[in-house]
């Protein structure tokens, strides 16, 4: 899913960010939850939620909230991994269009920074269901970065 050029390594790895939102996000990346980084890479990242019958609205469909919060995620990864560990850098809007119904599966995301400045990161997360080609969601993003501190 990933277009252009070869992926440029990030400040952090997938196992890195990973580590760090264990401690500073036990709440919502913790085992069992079923969100996982797949890889990650300067300027992006491409995470999983796994399919969960919790997650489904009526009508059989995955919930809008599950995919925004995967959206979320994603973008919060892909930051992490360009600018390295801070915390605190927060999600100043998300637009989310839902395209099409999810199939019962693996949702998989990936983001892609379109700006990386120093205050804020503006990118994009494309949404599919595991194993197909077809979005079932697109979403912008903008982040707040808080200033580095010496």
């Amino acid at each position: 899913m990933h277009l252009g050029g070869a992926k440029r390594a990030g400040v952090m790895s997938a196992t890195e960010v990973a580590t760090l939102l264990k401690s500073e996000f036990p709440q919502v990346f913790q085992d069992g939850s079923g969100i996982s980084i797949e890889d990650a890479w300067h300027g992006g990242c491409r995470v999983r939620r796994a399919f969960s019958d919790k997650s489904l609205r009526p009508g059989g469909t995955i919930s809008g909230p599950t995919m925004m919060g995967l959206t979320d995620f994603a973008m919060y990864v892909a930051i992490l991994a360009s600018i390295g560990p801070v915390p605190l850098a927060v999600t100043t809007n998300l637009n989310i269009n839902f395209l099409r119904k999810p199939a019962p599966a693996d949702l998989i995301a990936e983001a892609r920074l379109v700006k990386l400045g120093k205050r804020l990161a503006v990118g994009e997360v494309s949404i599919r269901s595991d194993g197909e080609e077809d979005l079932v969601a697109h979403a912008t993003s903008t982040y707040s970065i808080p200033p580095r501190t010496s």
